[in-house]
């Protein structure tokens, strides 16, 4: 295990009923608060009216700002930093997922920049100071609602890069696994597939030649996970899972499954940015297809990762190493297929000859992340065990 420091900031209020709780925690951080949702759900499965009344109950000026979609886009983001620019906000509240925090923490910073928000996103400026950012967790995935990351689109050139720094990290997010009972089973299913992603690159990806303790903690939430999904695929509102779902992916990505492991890279997540940002289909969704290619194209480099995982997830018992890795890989890639998330570029939709187009907009991302061993060639190749 190499040096590390490990500091998560963030206070967890977890479970049923403590939604009611926000208004208070807000009130510690500023008076009036831009209030960030996405498309409506959250008005008709009640958690809307729980928040504001919360917010109100504190005496808290409620800014609304709603329509953040999936795969969040930079335009409408802008227009959120206008707002709070001009209501003088002193807090930030997001209320949804992953794509609704990650516009929360990129307006809470793009109010105080001097310059353009995305001089952020290409590393040309860092992040110096940002407004405070809380909350409630709606879609059990990304852990932004615990990690210091945040991702965006920009219309032009299709670009869709990240940002990463302590100032946007939220303060205090609630997890009340019960506002997870009315979610689409399509969104269950790609939410545990970006859960897994965030933690198998690292796994695999990394400069730590021994590292147990992380290994055993990526295979236990993995298996969590996988056992919680089957379980809310059949029950969405069994609130055991549920619960179980919503902490295992919250820790996910927090940084805890990474620490002492040196040198990180997510060549997954850098080509599936491409997919969505310009076929707009959901994250999770292009990881499924995007994982299991990549895990062929490194078998010769992993294979005794691979074989591991294989033999610690789905109990595979080949003793070659490169066997028990392909028959891991098939069972995941099977897997995603069950729970309903595609596995291949044509069961998206996404035509074959748009690979070509597809491997130049990740090149540029590439190059952005500097991950030297991706050239187009390279992201080509791997497009085409996606097919």
């Amino acid at each position: 295990m190499q040096n590390f420091i490990f500091e998560n900031p963030t206070k967890i209020i977890f479970g049923q009923g403590q939604i009611g709780r926000v208004g208070k925690e807000v009130a510690r951080f500023g008076r009036t608060v831009l209030l960030v949702y996405g498309l409506g759900s959250i008005k008709k499965n009640g958690i809307y009216d729980q928040a504001t009344a919360s917010l109100r109950e504190a005496g808290l000026n409620i800014v609304e700002f709603p329509g953040v979609k999936s795969n969040p886009v930079l335009s409408h983001t802008l227009k959120g930093i206008a707002l709070a620019r001009e209501k003088q906000a002193e807090v930030v509240l997001a209320v949804g997922g992953g794509s609704v925090i990650d516009t929360a923490k990129t307006i809470a910073a793009g109010v105080r920049a001097d310059h353009d928000v995305w001089d952020f996103f290409t590393y040309k400026k860092s992040i110096q100071s940002a407004l405070p950012v809380l909350t409630v967790l709606t879609l059990a995935a990304s852990a932004s609602e615990m990690n210091a990351a945040a991702v965006m689109t920009r219309e032009e050139g299709l670009q869709k890069f990240s940002i990463r720094s302590p100032h946007i990290q939220p303060r205090v997010s609630i997890l009340d696994p019960t506002a997870l009972f009315t979610l689409p089973a399509t969104y269950s299913a790609y939410s545990a597939v970006d859960a897994i992603a965030h933690m198998l690159e690292p796994y695999f990806n990394n400069t730590e030649p021994d590292s147990p303790f992380q290994d055993r903690l990526v295979e236990g939430l993995m298996r969590t996970i996988m056992e919680s999904t089957e379980i809310i695929l059949k029950e969405p509102a069994n609130y055991s899972a549920r619960a179980n779902m919503i902490w295992a992916t919250t820790w996910a990505f927090n940084g805890l499954t990474s620490t002492g492991m040196g040198l990180i890279s997510l060549p997954v997540h850098m080509i599936e940015h491409s997919l969505s940002a310009i076929y707009d289909i959901a994250h999770g969704a292009g990881l499924s297809i995007v994982l299991p290619g990549w895990m062929r194209y490194t078998l010769d480099r992993n294979a005794g990762k691979l074989a591991r995982l294989a033999r610690e997830i789905f109990l595979i018992s080949e003793r070659d190493e490169r066997l028990a890795a392909v028959a891991g890989i098939e069972r995941l890639q099977a897997w995603f297929a069950a729970i309903g998330s595609p596995t291949s570029l044509t069961e998206a939709g996404i035509p074959e000859e748009d690979i070509d187009k597809i491997a130049e907009n990740a090149a540029v991302l590439a190059q952005v992340w500097q991950l030297k061993d991706y050239s187009k060639e390279v992201i080509t190749e791997i497009l085409q065990q996606c097919r």
